[in-house]
């Protein structure tokens, strides 16, 4: 599938097109901000593009109004179809944010409530006691999300609330042209409503892309019972800055073994070095300068990469409990490439090029608390990465069954009789058959 062979980009779109906090129901046709970027993609290699929210909200797009308009604040539904239209155009595949857990109290059904109480036909769609009352003294009690009460938790259980949402799927698909939903909250919705919604997808797009937010371990009922075809990997993402800043490879590649032989076997699942949730790479990792080793270790493992916008340029945002996430969530006029942005290109290209890098077997090699030497491999083609993280040489043998290779970052051959690894380095060697 498609999806197993690209790499992601991430935007955090109201935040990014400069969108108003609040939305005040006024239209602005602020998606045309994400044009200067279309061409630019295309030209990383980008295979698919992951929108946060983009339906109506009340405030920062998880808080939905309106699953069938897109938010005002960034313009109509027909721009939204005609940027997918362009997309679309440069090959790329576009994947939207699903948040069907919760909605906003400006939701239209729940606006309904607060009206009617309990003689609207909406009460059913959410979990309310008419005895009780709400933080926002509404007259009745409902279940917001993680005692949120801007959150309101929709009653999944309900066939109106199913109807609807399945309506609305059918909309983003035969609509706007969609190619894949990311579930949010994924860890709380019933797997039998995951497998019912992906089933209705996939009826309509054969080989479309559903993936699932999840925080922890242990998720693997998620593929089986959820009929996901992927979902986020955290572990990794923590194994990714922490093994580089404390020097121990052996936490990286033990939890890599762990996804692919143990928890995960045979599944594909999401990498990433940040997101709109977290601390931008760029800020949490001790030592800049590997920042270009850590892009290029996570562009040549399995997985689907997913690369979150400004940070293929080192953009910095520090993630602060209990303050807006803005920091994170930076706007830009354009695209700002720097000498960062070209070797993560380089990666790109490779792994779009070599099947061994996007879905070939993995093999492990040597590994010491500072290098990591792995095989990817596909049909006739072996790949060995060789990574120093290390700010010294290192001279060491390993068995690679091959006399010689070629470099594919430097095109330089490469002799495995006298192999050593230059400071903070990594190679991608092809081996010559």
């Amino acid at each position: 599938m498609w999806y197993k062979e690209c790499v992601f980009y991430q935007l955090y779109t109201l935040n990014f097109c400069g969108a108003p906090e609040y939305n005040n129901g006024v239209v602005e046709h602020r998606l045309h901000r994400v044009d200067p970027f279309v061409d630019y993609l295309g030209d990383l290699g980008i295979g698919a593009i992951y929108f946060n929210p983009i339906f109506s909200s009340d405030r920062h797009g998880y808080d939905t109004r309106d699953y069938c308009r897109i938010d005002e604040r960034l313009g109509t539904n027909e721009d939204f179809k005609d940027l997918v239209a362009r997309l679309h155009e440069k090959n790329i595949k576009v994947v939207i944010d699903g948040v069907f857990n919760h909605v906003g109290r400006g939701f239209f059904a729940f606006k309904d409530v607060l009206e009617h109480k309990w003689d609207s036909q909406y009460k059913d769609w959410f979990r309310i006691d008419f005895g009780g009352n709400s933080p926002y003294n509404d007259g009745f009690w409902y279940e917001g999300w993680e005692g949120h009460y801007e959150l309101v938790k929709l009653n999944l259980d309900n066939p109106g609330v199913q109807h609807y949402l399945l309506d609305a799927i059918s909309y983003w698909i035969d609509y706007f042209d969609i190619d894949g939903i990311r579930l949010d909250v994924a860890y709380l919705l019933p797997r039998w409503f995951m497998a019912m919604i992906t089933d209705h997808a996939k009826s309509k797009k054969h080989d479309f892309f559903m993936l699932g937010e999840v925080l922890g371990d242990n998720a693997g009922y998620m593929f089986t019972e959820g009929h996901l075809d992927s979902i986020t990997d955290y572990p990794s993402f923590k194994g990714f800055w922490s093994s580089f800043n404390s020097l121990n490879l052996f936490e990286i590649a033990h939890t890599l073994k762990r996804n692919m032989f143990d928890m995960y076997r045979g599944r594909t699942l999401l990498t990433f070095l940040d997101n709109h949730d977290v601390t931008r790479i760029a800020s949490q990792l001790s030592d800049i300068k590997k920042l270009p080793l850590l892009f290029g270790l996570q562009l040549s493992l399995p997985g689907i990469p997913c690369i979150y916008y400004g940070s293929e340029w080192a953009q910095t945002g520090v993630k602060v409990r209990g303050q807006p996430d803005d920091d994170l969530r930076p706007m830009f006029e354009k695209p700002l490439p720097n000498e960062l942005t070209e070797t993560v290109k380089k990666y790109i290209h490779l792994r779009n090029q070599y099947k061994a890098l996007s879905s070939g077997e993995m093999r492990e090699i040597r590994l010491m608390n500072q290098q990591y030497v792995f095989e990817r491999s596909s049909g006739d083609e072996r790949i060995i990465i060789a990574l120093n993280i290390s700010d010294q040489p290192a001279d060491f043998g390993f068995n690679a069954n091959a006399e010689s290779a070629i470099d594919l970052l430097t095109g330089e051959k490469h002799n495995f009789s006298d192999t050593v690894l230059e400071p903070l380095s990594i190679h991608y060697w092809l081996v010559n058959r």
